[in-house]
């Protein structure tokens, strides 16, 4: 068989201006990663990153702690669904990005707040309810991650293997699909995904498998302050 390792970018910046950037916490995640991965696959085939900074970072932190040279496709369709579109159509005033730090500052937990109306905005988003309110609406979402997801295999062929470093919503979807799972076991799947985690899809000529899901034993023990999932 064949292997696609799905890769979960480190931590972002959350509450910084530019949140599509690894934090100080993420840059360690990734290197950590790198180094666990180095034990499993230390020449994968092909690697492959989604479009986002949060991912090539990643992915360079983690190729470098594995001794590998910063090379990769880039391929779009394994990025992130547009979460500013999803909290914009939930709640309008959060268009401007300056209104939703203010409310949240008037909290007493902000990362719980945020957390607690995205799950509201996402939850929207995927109950089929509301397409039309989306440029690019779950389905539509999961059918680009899936058509993803699908090239890569039948690229790859019998016993070739790939890393792909891409984002949580990507890995959920995937996940849920071959999983059967409606949408209130989606949401929950989706909070659970730890940064810079590794997935495991497994491929023949009789179809794909979900072999592991949100792999992160390597940030346990000693590097326990590095699970993260937000």
């Amino acid at each position: 068989m064949g292997a696609v390792y799905l890769i979960r970018h480190g931590q972002a910046s959350f509450g910084k201006a530019d949140y599509d950037q690894l934090s100080d916490t993420g840059m360690r995640q990734a290197s950590r990663l790198g180094e666990a991965l180095s034990l499993r696959l230390p020449h994968p085939d092909v690697i492959v990153c989604g479009g986002m900074l949060r991912h090539q970072q990643t992915a360079a932190k983690a190729l470098a702690a594995m001794g590998l040279p910063p090379e990769w496709e880039t391929d779009t369709r394994w990025n992130e669904f547009d979460h500013d579109e999803i909290i914009r159509v939930y709640e309008p005033r959060y268009a401007n990005h300056a209104v939703l730090t203010a409310d949240l500052a008037r909290t007493l937990k902000p990362r719980r707040a945020f957390q607690d109306m995205f799950a509201k905005a996402v939850g929207r988003w995927i109950d089929g309810a509301h397409d039309d309110d989306y440029v690019e609406a779950w389905p539509a979402f999961c059918t680009r991650v899936k058509n993803a997801s699908d090239e890569l295999c039948g690229r790859l062929g019998r016993g070739r293997s790939a890393f792909v470093f891409t984002s949580g919503g990507v890995i959920t979807s995937l996940a849920a699909d071959l999983m059967k799972l409606g949408t209130r076991e989606t949401m929950r799947l989706n909070w659970t995904i730890a940064n810079a985690s590794v997935s495991k899809l497994i491929f023949s000529d009789r179809g794909v498998y979900l072999s592991t899901l949100n792999e992160h034993a390597h940030f346990e023990g000693e590097h326990r302050e590095l699970i993260t999932y937000r």
